[in-house]
């Protein structure tokens, strides 16, 4: 039974940008802090950002602050990521993840996933 569902990945170059996005079932969307994790080739799973259920609380890696841009639509249950001025360093497989009854923080910080997307590859080429 698919909880979450990533769509968007893909090539792009260096500079450029790419959308992200996850959809969950209602169960989980309506209690859950949501967020987005990466693994590159042969390293660990990575935070990249979270956001709150209310989607008024942003939380950022330093490595993607000021580039990427998480956001949420509660009515379409459907969590989005802004890649901009994407980096050769940015490529991975990008899993949504959802905590229910999380914070940003936990999620951010604490790294709790009660539910995990399949990933969606991004490559960046230089």
């Amino acid at each position: 039974q698919v909880q979450l569902e990533e769509f968007g990945g893909g090539l792009v170059q260096a500079g450029g940008s790419l959308t992200l996005s996850c959809t969950a079932s209602g169960r989980i969307f309506s209690n859950s802090a949501l967020g987005w994790f990466r693994q590159a080739p042969g390293k660990e799973r990575e935070f990249v950002a979270s956001i709150s259920l209310s989607g008024f609380s942003p939380y950022y890696a330093a490595s993607v602050k000021g580039r990427f841009k998480i956001s949420r639509d509660n009515a379409r249950n459907m969590m989005e990521l802004q890649m901009n001025s994407v980096k050769p360093e940015d490529t991975g497989v990008y899993y949504c993840g959802a905590h229910q009854g999380g914070t940003i923080y936990t999620i951010g910080l604490g790294g709790r996933v009660d539910y995990w997307g399949q990933g969606t590859q991004v490559t960046v080429s230089s």
